[in-house]
């Protein structure tokens, strides 16, 4: 065995559909958001001019979950419903996936709401800024189970009549 994940088991790894790669795809740029959001956690973590790093992750935090929306919907609204046809959605994979959704837009909503006034002082806006770190755990994370467990599996259970209305449903989600 070559040591990849996908080639555990013998199956060689799965060269994904015009749908699943762009859902891969847009992890990158989530990714790279992610990234720069847990760098201001960290600088207010460190002390570092407080108050304008944290203006500046709440920011950041509005723009990062606007990218992020229209991607949860692909995925809730139009891959986890079709792969849970086969696999159903109460347990196991698809569940899992819906469980860490769920948690890092909690937090994240969690930290827009106790955001909107201004007035908080340094220990409680160290506090909230670990809400963006969880957060980022649980994304980064999760995005990495997706890419090398749950797309490829789709990739296998998907027809292909079934992955071209993939593509094409999730080209009307905004």
């Amino acid at each position: 065995m070559s040591g990849c994940m996908s080639a555990f088991g013998g199956m060689p790894p799965a060269e994904l559909s015009k749908g699943l790669k762009q859902l891969k795809e847009e992890h990158l740029p989530l990714l790279e958001q992610l990234d720069g959001l847990f760098r201001l956690t960290k600088k207010i973590d460190q002390d570092e001019s407080i108050l304008t790093n944290f203006t500046n992750l709440s920011k950041k935090v509005k723009e990062f979950q606007e990218a992020l929306d229209p991607h949860s919907e692909k995925e809730e609204g139009v891959l986890f419903p079709m792969m849970g046809t086969y696999i159903g959605t109460t347990s196991g994979p698809i569940a899992v996936m819906e469980y860490e959704h769920d948690q890092a837009k909690l937090k994240i909503k969690t930290f827009l709401e106790k955001t909107n006034n201004n007035n908080h002082s340094p220990e409680e806006m160290k506090n909230l800024s670990a809400l963006i770190q969880e957060a980022y755990f649980i994304l980064t994370e999760h995005f990495a189970k997706e890419e090398n467990v749950l797309f490829p599996m789709a990739e296998r259970i998907l027809s292909d009549e079934e992955k071209e209305k993939l593509y094409q449903r999730i080209q009307e989600v905004k």
